[in-house]
């Protein structure tokens, strides 16, 4: 078992779903967590894991606002000396299909999704290349990988995630810092629940497994890349879909 014990980790769309149970499991794990979303809304995740036991405070920051997420950073470094995880979660969808898109729902899901990790990316690299450690793990989505129809815009914002990530991967490796993604297929979460049941069935009919997966399978991979066990894994895309895309 890895002694984490006064190492950081910041989760950004740590309010519900799968940023929620990532920042959980890193608690978990020994981690203190600064769980980040817009306004308040991460609150009730710090008061889990506070009345769980475990380490961690709430940030409120819009990760598309550069000089907020660079002051946000500068004050854990200040308070707590360092960060060894950026869990890179916050983002947002707006489907439609092409000739139907708005631009400025081309926009907003782009700049949150893509924009608002190349931010927090950017504001933490200091730190770490510095310490000459840390990890940084991105969610991104099998969409990014296979594409779907009607969400063009989600579709290209993974897809730029997994570009970044091995292109900085690259350039931060010989400083001892690793950058991943992680691909979720269809998770139990609040997105999901939206589908007709019809919906939900088609789409476990898709899946080897034959369930969707949950939270917890993607925080689980994500908590592995965090670790010391994936010292030597970087640049990579890990799937965590029941056999969705293979």
């Amino acid at each position: 078992m890895t002694d984490v014990d006064g190492r950081v980790a910041i989760v950004t769309g740590a309010s519900r779903g799968i940023g929620r149970a990532v920042a959980e499991q890193l608690a978990v794990a020994g981690y203190t967590v600064v769980a980040v979303a817009r306004a308040r809304n991460a609150e009730e995740t710090v008061a889990a894991i506070t009345a769980a036991g475990g380490r961690a405070e709430p940030a409120s920051v819009d990760v598309t606002d550069a000089d907020g997420v660079s002051q946000l950073v500068g004050d854990v470094v200040d308070r707590l000396g360092r960060i060894d995880v950026l869990v890179n979660n916050a983002g947002i969808a707006r489907d439609q299909l092409l000739l139907r898109l708005k631009r400025s729902d081309w926009d907003d899901v782009l700049s949150t999704n893509l924009t608002g990790a190349f931010t927090c990316t950017q504001a933490v690299l200091r730190s770490m290349v510095r310490q000459r450690s840390g990890r940084i793990i991105t969610i991104g989505s099998i969409v990014g990988q296979t594409g779907n129809a009607g969400q063009a815009n989600y579709a290209a914002s993974k897809a730029g995630l997994i570009g970044f990530t091995k292109a900085v991967a690259r350039e931060v490796a010989s400083r001892g810092v690793t950058m991943n993604v992680v691909a979720p297929g269809l998770i139990d979460t609040d997105m999901t629940r939206a589908l007709t049941d019809g919906g939900r069935d088609q789409w476990r009919s898709l899946i080897p497994l034959g369930r969707l997966g949950t939270p917890a399978d993607v925080a689980h991979a994500v908590c592995f890349l965090a670790s010391d066990a994936a010292s030597y894994i970087t640049g990579q895309v890990l799937g965590v879909n029941g056999g969705m895309y293979m």
